[in-house]
């Protein structure tokens, strides 16, 4: 049994697609939308699982252990993404949420597993036999992880397309995929770093908004809104869809509260009350356009972002 050494894993960078002029140059794989996670594997068929904070998570999922035996006497840190599969086979963190934080409850961990099975997806190798491959190249490392043969019921090492980076995109977007990561092919792994040889690229999408409340921000941000409670109109009412705390200039923060003062009513005007504490509510008046990337089950926005105010619209125009 090998004594493993530690590593932070690589971080990817917001950004485009790289230019066609070098899109040859680049490796494409599907985002996924779950848990990071680094798989350390000594040798003696036990797996121990890492997330990106350095927490040993191994104990919240009991359904990869598999994974050691697999690997066989081979040690190995292995880079990937744990992840809960919906009935089509896309990763779907709204699922996975009910499986993260249980290292501590051995005994739900279990229970959880036969309910929400989770799913390693491996992307790369960092350290194999004897030796750290963080120095070599993407195309090396990639050709060493696949060269383990690891597909299996809980984990798998999915293709990567080289090239065809936008074909790779726009397949990820009909799929309803969270979005692509173009790899450098010739980028040696960079513990800890936050790397432009690693580019995630998220599909965004908008929807138009009626704001019904905000919260202050604090510190400097006193008086003025830290987020905006925003709904969908729908025949019955207003739904709450959401809490949007970023996307605004300093100045749009200021012409905003300017609106939500005059606008300012005492009854909450959603179908419901959203439990969001020191909420202000007013007239479902103003509309918005929000960035987001997916939604969860109960229709609220994932990952919002306020993209502008629509004053063309009129509530009444949307929904």
């Amino acid at each position: 049994m090998v004594s493993l050494p530690r590593f932070a894993p690589m971080l990817a960078t917001p950004g485009r697609l790289p230019s066609a002029s070098v899109d040859e140059r680049w490796a494409y794989e599907v985002k996924q939308d779950g848990q990071r996670a680094m798989a350390c594997l000594p040798g003696d068929g036990t797996v121990r699982l890492l997330a990106r904070s350095g927490a040993d998570i191994t104990a919240a999922y009991p359904d990869l252990a598999g994974l050691g035996p697999a690997l066989g006497g081979v040690p190995a840190v292995l880079d990937g993404e744990i992840v809960a599969l919906d009935d089509r086979g896309r990763s779907d963190f709204e699922r996975l949420q009910s499986r993260m934080g249980l290292s501590g409850s051995p005994a739900k961990a279990a229970r959880m597993a036969q309910r929400v099975p989770a799913h390693l997806v491996l992307f790369d190798a960092v350290f194999l036999r004897d030796r750290s491959l963080v120095p070599l190249p993407y195309t090396e490392r990639r050709a060493a992880l696949e060269g383990l043969g690891l597909d299996g019921p809980r984990w798998s090492t999915p293709a990567v397309v080289v090239g065809h980076g936008e074909e790779a995109l726009a397949m990820t977007r009909e799929a309803g995929l969270e979005g692509v990561v173009a790899k450098r092919l010739n980028s040696v792994y960079e513990p800890g770093v936050r790397s432009r040889a690693w580019i995630k690229i998220r599909h965004t999408r908008t929807v138009d908004v009626i704001v019904g409340g905000w919260v202050p921000g604090r510190g400097r941000l006193g008086g003025l809104p830290g987020a905006l409670l925003v709904g969908e109109r729908h025949p019955g009412g207003l739904r709450y869809a959401g809490s949007v705390g970023t996307g605004w200039s300093d100045a749009e923060r200021i012409r905003l509260a300017e609106l939500l003062r005059v606008a300012a009513v005492d009854t909450c005007p959603f179908d419901e009350t959203p439990p969001v504490a020191g909420a202000h509510w007013v007239l479902p008046r103003l509309v918005g356009e929000v960035k987001y990337s997916t939604r969860t089950k109960a229709g609220r926005l994932r990952q919002p972002s306020w993209h502008r105010l629509r004053p063309d619209l009129a509530p009444d125009d949307i929904g």
